[in-house]
C-alpha cells in the first residue's frame, strides 16, 4: 500500500516539477532574454538591456532554469555581466556555447576581440565569431566580417559573409539588414539594390530601426523600385521614433531642404517648411 501511495505521489511530483521549471524560464525570459538571440520564441521580446531593477531576478530564475536551458544559461550570463560579475558571466557564457549557444558564442566573440574580462585574443574571436555565424547567427555574421585580418591572417571574407547572411536572412530581420547593406555596396559580390530594397523590406516591416531608415533613403531616391517621398517619409519616421539618428537627420533634411551659404561657402541657415 506504502509502495503505490510513494509511485502516485512521485507522479503527481514529476509534472510539478517540470511546471516549476517551465515558470522559471518564462520569468528568465521576461527580465533578461536577448531580443537577438536565436533560441529565443518568437512569442518572447526579450529586453536589450536588463533593468538594474531586474537584476536580482535575472539571476535568481536564470539560474535556476539553466540545468535545462542554454538559452537560460546564456541570460544567466547577461544577468552576471549587467551586475558586473564578469567572471561569473564568462563562466554562464562558456557553458552555454558548449550547449551550442551561437548568443554566447558571439559574447564570448566580442570579449577576446575587445580584450574584456579576458586576454585579447583575436584568433580566438575570429573562430568564435565563424562558428556562430555556421550556426546562422547573424550577429556572428556581421562581426566576423568586421573582424579584419587577425594574428596575420587573411582579412575577414565578405563574400563568405555575405553567403552566410543570406542563410540567417531567411528568418532574421537584423541577417536581412545586413544583407541588405552588402547588396545595396556591392560587397562580397555585384551590387543589387532590388535585391537590397526587398531584403530592406522586410526587416523593415518587422520593425528594424536600420532597416526602415534605408527603405526611406530608398523610397526617397527611387533606388531598387519606384520613388515616393511620402512612403520615404512615413518610413523615416517609424524608423526615429525608434531611435534611429540617421533617420531623424533624414526628416529634418526634408524639413529644412534649402541651405543658405556665404561666399565661402559656410552655412548661413536653412529654410524649413
Amino acid at each position: 500500500m506504502r509502495t503505490h501511495l510513494l509511485a502516485i505521489a512521485l507522479a503527481l511530483a514529476a509534472p510539478l516539477a517540470a511546471h516549476a521549471q517551465s515558470a522559471d524560464l518564462v520569468l528568465c525570459d521576461r527580465v533578461a532574454a536577448d531580443p537577438s538571440d536565436p533560441d529565443k520564441p518568437a512569442d518572447v521580446k526579450g529586453v536589450a538591456e536588463i533593468a538594474a531593477s531586474d537584476v536580482a531576478t535575472a539571476i535568481k530564475f536564470c539560474k535556476q532554469a539553466a540545468g535545462s536551458s542554454r538559452r537560460a544559461m546564456f541570460a544567466l550570463g547577461r544577468a552576471y555581466a549587467a551586475n558586473r560579475q564578469t567572471a561569473e558571466a564568462i563562466a554562464a557564457w562558456r557553458k552555454a556555447a558548449d550547449k551550442g549557444s551561437s548568443a554566447a558564442m558571439v559574447e564570448l566573440g566580442v570579449l577576446y576581440g575587445t580584450g574584456a574580462g579576458v586576454a585579447k585574443d583575436e584568433a580566438q574571436a575570429r573562430k568564435l565569431f565563424e562558428k556562430a555565424a555556421q550556426a546562422g547567427n547573424p550577429r556572428g555574421v556581421s562581426n566576423l566580417a568586421a573582424l579584419g585580418s587577425a594574428g596575420g591572417a587573411a582579412p575577414a571574407d565578405p563574400a563568405q559573409a555575405r553567403a552566410l547572411l543570406g542563410k540567417a536572412a531567411e528568418t532574421n530581420a537584423e541577417a536581412q539588414y545586413q544583407l541588405g547593406l552588402m547588396l545595396s555596396e556591392g560587397d562580397g559580390g555585384a551590387k543589387d539594390d532590388v535585391a537590397a530594397r526587398a531584403l530592406f523590406e522586410k526587416a523593415a516591416a518587422q520593425n528594424h530601426p536600420g532597416a526602415l531608415e534605408r527603405m526611406g533613403a530608398f523610397a526617397q531616391e527611387g533606388r531598387g523600385g519606384p520613388k515616393d517621398k511620402d512612403a520615404a517619409k512615413a518610413y523615416y519616421e517609424r524608423a526615429a521614433a525608434l531611435g534611429d539618428e540617421d533617420a531623424k537627420k533624414a526628416l529634418e533634411r526634408i524639413r529644412c531642404p534649402y541651405a543658405i551659404k556665404d561666399k565661402q561657402g559656410k552655412l548661413v541657415t536653412t529654410l524649413c517648411f
